[in-house]
């Protein structure tokens, strides 16, 4: 018997996507448990074939109290469970009120959403020009005198306009001294000349992530930014250019970081090259020097190559894209311009 408690992994089986729900499989058989908010929704999502036809049990006081109901129907005497998706205080419920063995392996599900199938590239290909198009929208937006608030803001609009759900994560704009910092957060800065902007964005489309970044300058930039760029273009390169089924997850970001340490910004790039895309914005694979050879990319991956360097006094810059593994290489499913957008 397996339990699944992640509304992530829910969603990726059942096609369910709620806040709130259990999926409790035995044998041939498969329950969603779900309180009163969610069980009309997911009998018509069934009927019209959006969600798999899978048993609903409804909550009628607490989860727990459903779980512990339906187990001791069903009889079981070992439940394997998810332990990275349930906390201390969690497990202890459930085994305070069913008796038996509870086994958490580790991750369950999150290896069958490594790979993706024909309708989630679909997805993904769709998603990918889609933010693209919202990128081409930047020089709309990011001009002298306006702040990293109103400038995500519009982006934000944008994504919206071009028929995401919703953003992928909170949009970064970090200009002159603040795009330095790698995951900063848009303030009320006004863009002046000379800066450099991180401009970092991401959508959802039918459930699935797309993440972009893009540098802008205001205006004339010095010659030591104008360098960083150059490192960071040519790094993203590197990595892009290594990328395909068999190779190492180390391998395409030891090619980014070969790159800028020869330019002397080794230390300057303090992050992984990427990470996997999929209903999650932050999935496997991790592209990263603490990735070891067995961690193998492979045809029909999705993952970002975001490869950056941030010197405090000069800027920060990241370029990112999405890309899809095959076995001849990597597919950019972002296929938009990589230049430096001045405005």
């Amino acid at each position: 018997m397996c339990l699944i408690s992640s509304a992530t992994n829910i969603a990726y089986l059942t096609g369910f996507h709620g806040s709130a729900g259990l999926l409790l499989q035995s044998g041939d058989a498969e329950f969603l448990i779900l309180d009163g908010r969610y069980t009309l929704g997911a009998v018509e999502a069934q009927v019209r074939g959006d969600v798999a036809p899978v048993s609903i049990e409804p909550v009628e006081t607490t989860y727990d109290a459903a779980l512990a109901g339906l187990i001791g129907r069903l009889g079981a005497g070992r439940i394997t469970f998810e332990p990275e998706h349930v906390s201390v205080s969690v497990l202890g419920r459930w085994q305070a009120l069913v008796p038996g063995e509870w086994h958490g392996p580790g991750d369950l599900v999150e290896p069958l959403r490594l790979i993706k199938d024909a309708s989630e590239i679909a997805i993904f290909r769709r998603a990918g020009v889609a933010l693209v198009g919202v990128a081409a929208r930047l020089t709309e937006w990011v001009r002298a005198g306006r702040t990293e608030r109103e400038v995500a803001a519009d982006i934000v609009r944008g994504l919206d306009d071009a028929g995401f759900s919703r953003p992928a994560f909170d949009t970064i704009v970090a200009s002159g001294p603040n795009s330095a910092l790698p995951h900063a957060r848009p303030g009320d800065r006004r863009l002046s000349g000379g800066d450099l902007v991180v401009l970092d964005f991401g959508g959802v489309l039918d459930g699935y992530c797309v993440d972009l970044t893009r540098m802008a300058a205001v205006g004339r930039l010095g010659d030591e930014a104008v360098g960083l760029f150059r490192a960071v273009r040519s790094a993203q390169q590197a990595a892009l250019d290594v990328i395909r089924a068999g190779v190492s997850t180390g391998t395409v970001d030891a090619a980014a970081r070969q790159v800028l340490a020869a330019q002397g910004l080794g230390a300057a790039f303090v992050h992984g090259t990427g990470h996997g895309l999929g209903l999650e914005v932050h999935e496997a694979p991790r592209l990263s020097r603490v990735s070891g050879p067995e961690d193998l990319l492979r045809s029909g991956m999705v993952c970002t190559v975001e490869p950056g360097a941030y010197v405090a006094g000069v800027g920060g810059v990241r370029l990112e894209d999405d890309v899809l593994v095959t076995d001849t290489g990597g597919e950019v499913l972002t296929p938009g311009p990589r230049d430096l957008i001045t405005v």
